[in-house]
């Protein structure tokens, strides 16, 4: 095979990736330092099978704290709050509860996409290195898309169907 057809093949083959990413539910920005704020932006591409997006459910995951969500325009939010596994110190004081699941309802046609926005507080007491996934269920007229399957060890998200978003977690900033 010539050096044409080889970039030719390898630029169809990441366009097909590409496609693949656009069919999940991913995070705007999939790193973060822990010890920060993190504004989480929620993309979902697509409805379901060709059926409108009627609801957005997105879990909080331990470690992710003092959450808030931003309201959409034309959208109903509600949150469901409960306690921690652990009291987190935040901004020199303790933190036990918050929110643990944000649901948008509404309506989103097929040939839409859009973004649903919360932001948060990554704890001390996650680890670098390491990925924080969130899971999103996505109910639609016809059916749902459930984003939720996490990687085990040695896995990544593009071994499962409908991977949870994740976020890279790293160090966090130092002060100078």
């Amino acid at each position: 095979m010539n050096h044409l057809a080889r970039y030719a093949l390898a630029a169809v083959l990441s366009l097909a990736d590409a496609g693949t990413a656009f069919a999940h539910a991913t995070l705007e920005t999939s790193e973060a330092p822990i010890k920060s704020s993190y504004k989480a932006v929620m993309r979902v591409p697509h409805g379901c099978d060709g059926s409108a997006t009627l609801k957005v459910r997105v879990q909080i995951p331990e470690g992710f704290i003092s959450v808030k969500p931003m309201p959409k325009a034309g959208w109903q939010l509600e949150t469901v709050k409960g306690k921690y596994e652990k009291t987190y110190k935040l901004y020199g004081s303790d933190v036990s509860e918050g929110v643990k699941e944000i649901v948008w309802t509404g309506k989103l046609p097929d040939e839409y996409y859009d973004e649903f926005v919360f932001r948060g507080y990554l704890a001390d007491s996650l680890t670098p290195g390491t990925m924080l996934y969130i899971p999103t269920i996505q109910e639609c007229e016809k059916g749902a898309d459930r984003w939720i399957e996490i990687p085990a060890e040695g896995k990544s998200a593009d071994d499962y169907e409908f991977p949870a978003p994740g976020l890279k977690l790293i160090a966090p900033k130092t002060e100078e």
